[in-house]
């Protein structure tokens, strides 16, 4: 098979706040080589790096709002969330775990820092990305994945580390997340040393997202902490060496290949539906939650 190569490294850029919980670098989408169109059906990627919350009797987050045409996939690296949905789906996940909201035809959903942990405050380190959803599922019933680290499938890559596959297959091993279409959601948790190698078909769009520590990619590109990774979308394989410690977000997923029409927090695929997207949150249709 092709070495699939390294189109950008794409270094962090300068953070904000969304609400007063998430302290973000805004990886997708981010201009020419990251927009949706290039990394769909990534639409966007929000990078909470390791930030220090200190205590507070009121937890930080973001209050209700509605999303409708997507997924929403959070993974917790360091400190907790608590999420609540109009459609029912919550919970709290912690260090390893990942909430996965299919916001679909519609929901209300706030998500804040667990309210224990906001009391203690910490360090905070989290990925957001939104998967976009194809055409004849955007209107489709909303629905919520917990998905524990116990949960995970691990491939144990003996002295080098382990994979923890959160959605798709690594070594025919696949993960627990139900996907509308192809996705790859793995995180690479390497040793000081330890290599591994990752194999995608070529018109997926992949990228790398580094936690902790660095790596080299096919032996020559170094990438730095909280710095993401674009491939070509030729080649078929890559591998990545960990000179330190490090863990690695591994995205990969088929294009959909259909017109992507976003307007805040709806993505649909005409101006039409964004309009009735409105409309009908205006109108009640996507339930109600308290804030």
């Amino acid at each position: 098979m092709a070495t699939k190569k390294v189109e950008i490294i794409v270094q962090p850029r300068t953070p904000h706040f969304v609400g007063d919980g998430f302290r973000v670098h805004n990886f997708i989408p981010s201009g020419y080589h990251l927009d949706m169109k290039r990394t769909d059906p990534f639409i966007m990627l929000d990078y909470n790096s390791k930030f220090h919350f200190s205590g507070t009797d009121t937890p930080r987050g973001v209050g209700v709002h509605p999303h409708r045409g997507f997924e929403t996939v959070t993974i917790a690296y360091q400190g907790k969330v608590e999420h609540h949905d109009s459609a029912g789906g919550g919970g709290i996940i912690g260090q390893g775990d990942v909430q996965w909201m299919t916001a679909a035809s519609g929901v209300l959903h706030k998500e804040f820092h667990e309210t224990e942990w906001a009391k203690e405050g910490g360090i905070f380190q989290m990925v957001q990305l939104w998967v976009n959803l194809p055409a004849k599922d955007k209107m489709s019933p909303p629905k919520y994945q917990a998905i524990a680290n116990e949960e995970m499938t691990k491939v144990d890559l003996g002295e080098n580390g382990h994979i923890e596959i959160i959605a798709g297959n690594y070594q025919d091993q696949k993960g627990p997340a139900s996907t509308f279409t192809p996705v790859n959601l793995m995180n690479a948790k390497l040793k000081k040393g330890g290599t591994a190698e990752f194999s995608f078909p070529a018109n997926f769009n992949t990228g790398a997202l580094v936690i902790e520590g660095s790596i080299t990619v096919n032996g020559e590109e170094k990438v730095a902490t909280d710095h993401f990774v674009l491939f070509e979308n030729e080649g078929e394989t890559f591998t990545i060496e960990a000179p330190e410690d490090s863990i690695v977000l591994i995205i990969s997923g088929e294009p959909i290949n259909e017109p992507i029409f976003p307007h805040g927090p709806f993505v649909m695929n005409t101006r039409e539906e964004i309009i009735q997207a409105f409309d009908d949150f205006n109108n009640g249709k996507f339930g109600y939650l308290e804030d």
